[in-house]
């Protein structure tokens, strides 16, 4: 559903517990005890309950006799019944049900169907059934049968096992972790993942967020949830079930090697999650992320007392991933009397950036190193290793950390990330640095990979921001014609589309392809191959068959065929074999196209695979007949952009060697992300294809040529709105609401949604907006547009989110810009639109809100809700006369509401 009402669950004023349980043994009577906390200043009720326990709640035989409706209602009677009473409750005005259980439990789909349809009515929510509970310890209340109580903190942990949840309800105990709040969510009867998300990613109490979960029931919802609150706290996630996982459909090398954990790991890098694989490992990234979150930590700092200590830590931070800092000259000089040269790691990487102090360096020495190196511009983080020695005790050398992150603290300039490593060191010891919120961990590879963890982070979220290059103006597929292809295959009942149009299909995206000859039979084989021998020296024929579409493994490809009887005589033996092998396969024909003679090329793969869950992924990698041996493969979701299709290939072995080498040249680098760019366009505009293999992909000096491809087809489901029969769980480009509007003196402007590639465009923009029509905007002076400042407005979920542009048709120019951004119930849009000083009276800000009311028409928003500050009349008119209310905002009487109900607009306004 969405956030809706969420908050009779984590802020109630009123709980009532409805008996009697329908679980035997003390559930009631732990409930009942935990709530104690809760109860003063709120109600507590309790319905049906005949235990005796010494809560001072009151007590009724049955939700009749209850003066008032809880806001909460924790529910532990019998399933059959709760249907019913959810009836009763919502009439009341309750907003919530909590179903909770001792352990996992299950009830059948068409009793918790009819649980959803009474609660439908009146937008009550339920978590459960199989739940422990929630617990929300900032108010008290404790609904969460666990082991142990959480602390009030500032992370946000949501469970589906609760197994997992009292580990680390445990481990936070121990290490003194507090909770913003703590769900566990059970069978998901109604509140997912996605809602929590959404919700607690606009609380001020949270600061993290942890997930543990093993599948995602609504995608598209949590993507976007998840794209949005990780923009702004961390995110953390354990996935457990890979080993439960099933495989794809098996019908093309892009389905089989999409395996389902692989495109969990694609999600979570996408949507700017920081993944982590155990529990050892989330406690680790819970400590680190709870303490600090830096903007960047590429150049790392290693600072240790021993030799040994830093390459232990080196290591590790190179199996991850990690890269090193160069010290400055000044910053070596400072370091020179505290420090000595280990020349085994001259020869690693990390010999610029790594300190190794004298063993008689003293707490003031190690205070004094940590923030010189800190204060280097090159370096964004440090990790700090000390083992205790006759000189220095560990209670000396933390005393000295923590100094030295007090003293970084009070510098001018980006935060930096710092991490402590005492080995040997107790509880008290370690107790001291994480009051301190150093992240401090027992042996050098723990450090280093909580070093790598604010890395990742930091990286996450400087991709989610990045800007993507344009594609080039050149491409323009012919997308008619490509659907009309699937149309025709579709309306003859074929799942496959025979190689020849494969090969028009992949014409029309400009994805090269070898021209490909189908043919019914060996003659009409040798005929087609007439033609291409007048142009190529050798041909190759293939055998096609719908019911063996791995040709290699059928023995199916006969190569170097020199002339028009040689084709003839493979295709014959192919037909035979094929026959005699597989007698129950069908033969659809063979395909005929020249054989490439380039021996500089390299098989790549691009592929398209179908899931279960998020739809349409993009799959690149070292092609060739050993695909699925090697899997040397990289996976994205569509909608792809450049920037996207570049760091899936670089994180594929095989890219590598795309730059050549002494003895090999360069390949075409910028093709290949082009290449995958232009197939996930395939994706958005022909969602009849199900899923496609191009292999090999052959990367040569000059460009790309595909050398064989198949393709199957769907009937996709429709979905209400305006995605309709998208099957991609990230809302792509909204191509179809580009259009030209006419203003005042018939003066035509260009419109379209806004794209990230338009951060440019954005700054030139503003510098041509007078400062008070800025203040206007932004209601207070703006000076800088930053590269943070402009990704904010260029970079949107369309899922969530729209902005349009207004273009001069002629220059190109940023002429106006209207947005709307939906709440998490999709119900409710806050607009923004300026246009360019100069241009006020044309007729532009009247045309983009006419634009933006249609577009919340279409998208199913209900109500448009904007702030203007009230001396900006001339906003405040255009709204009037565009249908707005006008209000007083009840935080500053300077700033009006202005409130639209889009469903009063007439249908062709």
């Amino acid at each position: 559903m969405s956030i809706r009402n969420l908050e009779g669950f984590f802020s109630p004023k009123s709980i009532a517990v409805l008996g009697p349980c329908r679980h035997p043994g003390p559930i009631t009577a732990r409930l009942l005890e935990c709530l104690q906390s809760f109860e003063p200043g709120h109600a507590v009720s309790l319905v049906g309950i005949d235990t005796d326990v010494s809560i001072a709640g009151s007590r009724y035989t049955s939700l009749e006799e209850l003066p008032h409706m809880p806001d909460l209602a924790i529910y532990l009677g019998q399933a059959e019944a709760l249907p019913e009473t959810i009836e009763k409750l919502g009439s009341g005005g309750t907003r919530a049900v909590l179903i909770p259980s001792p352990g996992y439990e299950t009830w059948p789909e068409d009793l918790m169907q009819a649980c959803r349809e009474s609660a439908r009515n009146f937008n009550l929510r339920l978590i459960g059934p199989g739940t422990l509970g929630i617990a929300v310890p900032s108010s008290s209340l404790n609904a969460l049968l666990s082991a142990e109580a959480p602390a009030r903190g500032d992370i946000a942990f949501f469970s589906r096992s609760s197994a997992v949840l009292n580990a680390t309800l445990s481990w936070a105990k121990t290490h003194n972790t507090g909770f913003s709040a703590v769900v566990s969510l059970g069978a998901r009867i109604d509140v997912d993942l996605g809602d929590l998300i959404d919700y607690f990613a606009q609380d001020y109490r949270t600061r993290s967020i942890v997930l543990h979960l093993e599948g995602i029931a609504f995608p598209r919802k949590f993507i976007s949830a998840a794209r949005a609150a990780a923009r702004s706290k961390p995110v953390i996630v354990i996935r457990s079930g890979k080993s439960l996982d099933t495989g794809g459909s098996g019908r093309t090398h892009a389905g089989r090697l999409a395996t389902t954990d692989l495109v969990y790991e694609t999600v979570f890098r996408r949507t700017g999650l920081l993944r982590v694989y155990d529990l050892d490992e989330m406690f680790e990234a819970l400590e680190t992320l709870s303490h600090i979150r830096v903007p960047k930590c590429n150049e790392i700092a290693v600072i240790a007392n021993g030799r040994s200590l830093a390459s232990l830590a080196v290591d590790r931070l190179q199996d991850l991933g990690g890269q090193f800092a160069t010290l400055s000259e000044e910053t070596r000089n400072t370091l020179q009397p505290v420090s000595r040269r280990a020349s085994d790691l001259d020869a690693t990487a990390a010999s610029g950036g790594s300190v190794i102090l004298t063993e008689d360096v003293t707490p003031e020495d190690i205070s004094s190193a940590i923030t010189a190196v800190l204060k280097d511009p090159s370096v964004d983080g440090a990790v700090v290793l000390q083992a205790a020695s006759a000189f220095t005790p560990l209670k000396s050398i933390a005393e000295a950390v923590i100094n030295a992150s007090a003293t970084d603290k009070r510098r001018t300039g980006r935060k930096k990330a710092l991490v402590a490593g005492l080995i040997g060191s107790d509880g008290a010891i370690r107790a001291e640095l994480t009051a301190a919120k150093i992240p401090n961990y027992a042996s050098p590879a723990e450090a280093a990979r909580s070093l790598m963890h604010l890395a990742h982070d930091a990286q996450s979220r400087a991709f989610l921001m990045a800007v993507p290059p344009s594609l080039p103006t050149s491409f323009s597929p012919d997308v008619a014609r490509a659907q009309a292809i699937v149309e025709t295959a579709l309306a003859q009942h074929r799942t496959w589309l025979d190689p020849e149009a494969v090969c028009e299909v992949l014409k029309a995206y400009q994805l090269p392809i070898m021209e490909t000859r189908m043919a019914a039979t060996a003659e009409e084989a040798a005929e087609l191959s007439a033609g291409f021998f007048e142009t190529f020296p050798h041909c190759v024929a293939k055998l096609v068959s719908p019911d063996l579409p791995f040709k290699s493994r059928i023995d199916g490809v006969r190569l170097g065929l020199d002339h028009p009887e040689g084709v003839r005589a493979a295709a014959m033996e192919l037909i035979e074999n094929t026959k005699r092998d597989y007698p129950g396969a069908a033969i659809a024909g063979i395909s005929v196209h020249p054989m490439l003679e380039d021996r500089h090329g390299m098989e790549l793969y691009l592929g398209l695979a179908e899931t279960r869950e998020f739809g349409p992924v993009l799959v690149f990698g070292h092609g060739g007949t050993s695909i699925e041996e090697s899997r040397d493969i990289a996976l994205e979701l569509p909608p792809l952009d450049l920037k996207l299709a570049q760091a899936q290939i670089d994180r594929t072995q095989i890219s590598k060697l795309l730059a050549g080498g002494p003895s090999r040249p360069a390949l075409d680098k910028e093709a290949l992300a082009q290449a995958l760019v232009k197939l996930s366009q395939i994706t958005i505009d022909i969602p009849e294809i199900q899923e496609l293999d191009i292999n090999p992909l052959v990367a040569l000096p000059s460009g790309l040529i595909g050398l064989d491809a198949r393709m199957t087809l769907c009937h996709p489901e429709r979905r209400p709105g305006r995605t309709g029969a998208s099957r991609l769980a990230i809302a792509p480009y909204p191509q179809e609401w580009e259009q030209t509007l006419t203003l005042k003196g018939d003066r035509d402007v260009f419109v379209r949604p806004v794209r990230p590639e338009d951060e440019e465009l954005f700054r030139t923009f503003f510098e041509a907006i007078t400062p008070e029509d800025l203040r206007l905007r932004f209601f207070a002076p703006v000076r800088d547009f930053s590269h943070r400042f402009l990704s904010r407005l260029t970079q949107l979920d369309y899922a969530r989110a729209i902005a349009f542009a207004a273009v001069d048709p002629a220059t190109g120019d940023l002429l106006g810009v209207v947005r709307l951004h939906a709440d998490p119930d999709h119900q409710t849009g806050e607009y923004a639109v300026m246009v360019r000083s100069d241009l006020k009276g044309v007729g532009l800000g009247w045309a983009l809100m006419k634009l933006i009311i249609r577009y919340a028409k279409v998208d199913g928003i209900r109500t448009i809700k904007g702030e203007v500050l009230k001396e900006n009349t001339s906003m405040i008119s255009m709204c009037q006369a565009l249908g707005f209310t006008v209000g007083t905002s009840p935080d500053d009487p300077g700033i009006a509401l202005v409130t639209l109900t889009v469903g009063d607009v007439p249908v062709d306004d």
